[in-house]
């Protein structure tokens, strides 16, 4: 099994001896220590861990939010620490665990909020884009003019992606993209992402550790744990790997549970 598989000879996230830690109450706490990490274009990369692991950390470092003590993260070819940079903001979306919609802005000034930060276009433009967003991620226009506090969870994280679209980036990064949502519409969200995914050939990295979302989406999944990357490949692969956390995480019962859920039968109706 390859421990950094890659689809490309030039990744588009590159992780090169990460090291990352956090000083409180005068200890220091080590996050991740030598982490290597390679993820190739079209890929849809699922990084699971337990808590404190430090997978939203490295999703943060990523996205340039985070800085880490040593090592190297590249994105597209830049530092991740440039993404702020002009023109870079671009290269990359971010849907957040919880949405974080702006609670004052309608559905459709949280979507064009990217597009206007920029003051470059005007801002009909900006009003056509944003609404085009809002119908790919399978909205209604009559639900551009409400609010956040209006919406159901569901329609919550589909507006958040949208937003995390605007700037057509080719990189996509998910937090617990299906946390909080009821059965059906995490189907319902999982369901479109992979045809996001396949239509707009996007490189996805997601943090989830919800099982069945990892097993309807993952081309690979990146496991942490004691602060590196252990192992990496596809989800069955993964599963082979003789550690105590993949025991547990894929092989106990909610484990066992998922991966029976992909043998059965479509109901009849």
């Amino acid at each position: 099994m390859n421990m950094n598989t890659t689809s490309s000879d030039a990744p588009v996230v590159e992780i090169d001896q990460l090291c990352s830690s956090f000083r409180t109450a005068g200890r220091e706490f080590v996050v991740h220590r030598d982490l290597d990490l390679r993820i190739g274009a079209g890929e849809l990369v699922s990084i699971v861990g337990g808590s404190g692991s430090g997978k939203t950390v490295l999703l943060r470092q990523m996205l340039g939010l985070e800085r880490p003590r040593s090592g190297r993260v590249t994105v597209m070819g830049r530092p991740a620490a440039r993404l702020g940079e002009p023109g870079a903001a671009s290269r990359v979306g971010m849907l957040f665990q919880h949405g974080a919609l702006f609670s004052a802005f309608s559905v459709l000034d949280n979507i064009a909020f990217p597009l206007r930060e920029l003051g470059t276009l005007p801002d009909d433009l900006v009003r056509d884009v944003a609404l085009v967003k809002l119908q790919l991620v399978g909205l209604d226009p009559a639900q551009a003019h409400k609010m956040p506090a209006n919406l159901s969870g569901g329609m919550i994280k589909r507006v958040a992606l949208a937003r995390a679209l605007v700037m057509d980036p080719p990189l996509l990064l998910l937090d617990e993209p299906t946390a909080g949502l009821d059965p059906d519409s995490a189907d319902a969200l999982c369901d479109l992402l992979r045809s996001l995914h396949r239509e707009l050939g996007l490189t996805v990295v997601m943090v989830t550790h919800d099982l069945d979302t990892l097993f309807e989406l993952s081309t690979r999944v990146a496991v942490l744990a004691d602060h590196k990357v252990i192992v990496s490949g596809a989800p069955r692969e993964v599963m082979a790997f003789d550690h105590p956390f993949i025991r547990e995480f894929f092989l106990g019962e909610r484990g066992q549970r998922a991966v029976a859920l992909l043998h059965e039968p479509p109901i009849a109706v």
